[in-house]
């Protein structure tokens, strides 16, 4: 990893399978070790459930309210400030609760890559 500094271009988030947007803050080769995004989920909205692979997951909620899925633990309700861990293979969603979008930082180490990412959710 070298010395940056980062500006993350707005235009380029992007919308998920997933059902969230996604903007990818710092991802790259460059610096194995961490990547950087933020996600946002629309009022009403349950992202699909999922796991990653050889992949920790933390989310960082910085605005609106949810609810968050992980593994075997209760479904939890989160808001700004609260800090989700999440291990590699655990399945895990959220849901938008609120009135306002669900914005939150999702850090990953070593960083996501899509190989790693997996659907897990049923349908009905």
């Amino acid at each position: 990893m070298k010395a940056a500094i980062l500006r993350p271009d707005e235009a380029e988030e992007y919308f998920t399978p997933e059902r969230c947007h996604i903007l990818e803050m710092s991802n790259s080769q460059a610096d194995e070790g961490l990547s950087i995004a933020r996600a946002r989920v629309e009022p009403g909205v349950t992202t699909r459930l999922h796991r990653l692979s050889d992949t920790n997951e933390r989310y960082v909620i910085l605005s609106g309210t949810g609810r968050v899925e992980v593994g075997d633990l209760p479904a939890t309700d989160v808001e700004c400030g609260d800090i989700v861990l999440i291990p590699p293979e655990i399945d895990q969603r959220i849901t938008n609760t609120g009135d306002e979008n669900l914005v939150f930082v999702a850090l990953c180490t070593p960083r996501f890559r899509q190989e790693n990412y997996r659907d897990t959710q049923v349908e009905d």
